[in-house]
């Protein structure tokens, strides 16, 4: 194990030096969740921290019970980075920001062809919540225009085709009010208990979670391309990899289910970590990948919260103003016009990002590719972030 990896008991697994700030209730949840019936391993990532009874930024290793609390209610939440066609040293951040007043609303029907057309190819057959297709969220999601800052590995750059001359986004959304009614219908049947692999109930919990998964792929997409169709460019998606889901996993020579609530998988190639939307993101090349389970085959998906929501606007709003939140450190831009959300998502909240791909780094788990720094992050045009 590298350096990074704490044993925390038998069974739980902490990827994080001695001097990463970790909260001690996020230790007592990912320590209670590790004692749940059928629970093999638990692993916490260097950006986790405590959630609504389980941690976030973890994955959890169960043998024959699946349990849908784990993954939450935002299933299939993951982060899709695009390529766009606009080159950087055309950019103009003001006029970039004035193209962006309609790309809240619901998508127009001029895209219910693409819909439609994507929804067969993606095998989506429900279609209660379409009209919730190309919308952000609120909360962490978000969408951000990005600059290739540094480039460590030019051939896996290569290989994904990225041009460090040309505008980056990255897109962090989920399920929307789908995933919500999935984890919804199973609590109310069975509040936060498993269920057994061998039962019916498990069957049609998988299939409405891994229909979910598709509609947030498909709905990053739609944030994607109404982003940069708002712009008037043209794009082209690099990856696209989900942090919320429960699948089907080996680990330790054990068969079972690997679930993952916040925790990015590192046996799908590259991945992108984001750090808050003051810091840098970081694409990682995951190594080592099929042979360590300490990890359960996860990296951190985020910077990870220092601070509870909720109470970021009583710490800061003394010391800063609307504007102070809007610009960063990095001379990027915010987007954003609920003022709970802007000091709630502030990156004085976050970890920093580089201290989470320090953990990695050290655990052995990963190399760096580049470093991609925000130039504009869009939150809510409203008042509202929901």
């Amino acid at each position: 194990m590298g350096k990074s990896v704490q044993k925390i008991t038998d069974k739980v697994s902490l990827i994080a030096s001695k001097n990463t700030w970790v909260e001690g209730l996020a230790i007592q949840q990912l320590i209670k969740t590790s004692e749940l019936p059928s629970m093999n391993l638990v692993a916490g990532m260097p950006d986790f921290h405590p959630g609504r009874g389980y941690p976030i930024g973890a994955a959890f290793h169960t043998l024959d019970k699946v349990y849908p609390a784990l993954v939450g209610n935002d299933i299939g939440c993951g982060m899709a980075l695009w390529q766009t066609s606009t080159k950087l040293a055309k950019l103009n951040l003001l006029k970039l920001e004035r193209k962006l007043k309609h790309v809240e609303m619901p998508l127009d029907d001029a895209w219910l062809p693409i819909i439609a057309r994507r929804k067969q190819e993606k095998r989506i057959i429900n279609s209660c919540f379409d009209n919730a297709f190309g919308t952000i969220g609120g909360g962490n999601h978000f969408a951000e225009f990005q600059a290739i800052e540094e480039v460590f590995n030019q051939q896996a750059i290569d290989e994904l085709g990225l041009d460090r001359k040309r505008l980056q986004l990255l897109v962090h959304s989920g399920s929307r009010g789908l995933g919500q009614s999935i984890l919804l219908e199973h609590v109310t049947k069975y509040s936060h208990g498993g269920l057994s692999t061998d039962s019916k109930d498990f069957g049609d919990y998988i299939s409405k979670h891994d229909e979910a998964v598709r509609w947030a792929e498909l709905n990053r997409e739609l944030i994607a391309l109404r982003f940069i169709d708002a712009i008037n460019a043209s794009g082209t998606m690099s990856m696209d990899v989900n942090h919320n889901l429960v699948t089907a996993k080996k680990v330790a020579n054990q068969n079972g289910w690997l679930h993952r609530k916040g925790a990015t998988p590192s046996d799908q190639g590259y991945v992108v970590i984001p750090g808050s939307r003051g810091d840098y993101t970081y694409l990682v090349k995951p190594i080592n990948a099929y042979t360590q389970s300490s990890n359960l085959f996860s990296l951190a998906h985020g910077a990870g919260r220092k601070w509870k929501r909720g109470e970021c606007q009583g710490r800061l709003s003394h010391k800063y103003k609307r504007e102070d939140m809007i610009n960063t450190a990095l001379g990027s831009r915010v987007v954003c016009g609920s003022k709970e959300l802007l000091y709630d998502e502030a990156p004085q909240a976050y970890k920093s990002s580089e201290s989470v791909i320090s953990d990695m780094l050290n655990a052995g788990l990963i190399e760096l590719v580049a470093k991609l720094r925000p130039v504009l992050t869009f939150k809510t045009n409203g008042s509202c972030g929901g």
